[in-house]
């Protein structure tokens, strides 16, 4: 096995790891519950109507047909009241876009970013592969990542193996061209989805900006769109006065938080850059979630498909 693709706990994942994720989603798919029958579509209602079924075509109105499926068009040019009729839906595709920006390459509880990601990512798939849908993912990146939708099992494996591959490099150096690398990797998956798509996006806030924002807003017309923002605990709470270690991977330095001034400065940079993703995400008609790396995966996805907000404590309690 190649040294790069081992295994390290909650620092990388393998195949082995998500696969095993599946016995885990029948307690999704029951947390997941919910009335609505698009999991995605959060607090904005749908542009496709039926979900689940599809129109087939418009026949001449019967006593006892739904008046709700009269096709009006039909009818004023026709001049005799007609109504639709639907057929099953063909399959639908659920897509997963990973951000594997050097900022995902980071974690002191629970896991690394990149890692809290993939098992969302896996248990994704494996909720919809149970679903019937077709199966898709996309990766942030220079490079071409990008996997045309699959069906069944094959289709899961094969974007797990991706999820593998697709994981950032420890040591990385900067984000800079984090959001334009992430909204190339949306503008790639929407041209090869069809209407009415669900899309999950995994990312850190850093990867949100304008450029992503926009191609997400291309995204949503046409689709169901949901994304986790993935949360470290430094990023989320005070840190208690005192001399930090940090590094990159290559470099290491002294960061310095010893009076509340500073504290306060460094707090308040997480939770601005929290605050303007999760504004542009919605802006851009995207449910969001706030995910700690040390959350539940099940708790945090299970949340956010029957309508919650974010998971950001290990316990899988709803903040």
């Amino acid at each position: 096995m190649d040294p790069m693709q081992a295994a390290i706990p909650g620092v990388r994942f393998d195949l082995r790891e998500l696969v095993a994720l599946r016995a885990r989603v029948p307690a999704l798919a029951k947390l997941a519950q919910r009335r609505s029958a698009d999991l995605l579509s959060g607090v904005h209602q749908s542009p496709f109507r039926g979900r689940g079924m599809e129109y087939a075509e418009s026949r001449p109105y019967a006593p006892g047909d739904d008046a709700r499926h009269i096709d009006w068009r039909v009818t004023a040019r026709s001049g005799r009241t007609h109504t639709k009729l639907f057929q099953p839906e063909r399959e639908r595709i659920t897509a997963i876009v990973y951000d594997r920006s050097p900022a995902m390459a980071f974690g002191t509880r629970g896991c690394f970013k990149a890692v809290q990601a993939g098992r969302l990512a896996a248990l994704m798939l494996w909720l919809s592969m149970q679903q019937g849908h077709r199966l898709s993912a996309a990766a942030s990146g220079s490079g071409a990542d990008l996997l045309a939708p699959t069906a069944g099992r094959r289709g899961a494996l094969r974007a797990l193996d991706a999820l593998v591959r697709w994981q950032p490099q420890r040591g990385g150096q900067s984000d800079a061209g984090a959001g334009e690398s992430l909204a190339r990797a949306v503008d790639a998956l929407r041209r090869i989805l069809r209407p009415g798509s669900q899309v999950l996006l995994l990312a850190d806030a850093r990867s949100i900006d304008a450029a992503s924002t926009a191609a997400m807003a291309r995204l949503r017309s046409h689709h169901d769109l949901a994304a986790c923002l993935i949360e470290d605990a430094i990023e989320c709470a005070p840190m208690p006065a005192g001399d930090y270690r940090i590094g990159n991977g290559r470099q290491l330095g002294t960061l310095h938080l010893d009076s509340a001034q500073a504290r306060q400065r460094w707090q308040t940079h997480f939770s601005m850059r929290r605050d303007a993703a999760i504004e542009g995400l919605q802006r851009a008609g995207v449910r969001v979630a706030r995910v700690a790396t040390d959350a539940d995966p099940v708790d945090a996805l299970g949340s956010l498909l029957r309508g919650g907000a974010s998971i950001l404590r290990g316990e899988g309690k709803v903040a």
